[in-house]
């Protein structure tokens, strides 16, 4: 399923951690499974390995889950930041 996942640095993986470690809220701009642009404001929980590739594992406002590649994330931007 993931065997194209193209790894991320180890310096954005940190700052996924640091988010997560803060309890901070993210702006997260991603490419869906379809290639789609997607837009929320995600409360990261976890980071995790599977199938070859790393998720990021999140709520949005609403307390949905998403479970995110984290190579399909374009953009975060930390909650305040223009």
């Amino acid at each position: 399923m993931t065997r194209d996942y193209t790894p991320i640095s180890c310096e954005l993986y940190s700052e996924y951690e640091l988010a997560i470690m803060r309890g901070r809220t993210l702006k997260v701009r991603w490419k869906d499974r379809y290639g789609m642009d997607r837009v929320e404001r995600l409360k990261p929980s976890n980071l995790r390995t599977r199938n070859h590739g790393e998720f990021m594992i999140a709520r949005n406002h609403l307390g949905q889950s998403r479970v995110l590649r984290l190579d399909r994330i374009v953009e975060v931007q930390e909650r305040g930041q223009a």
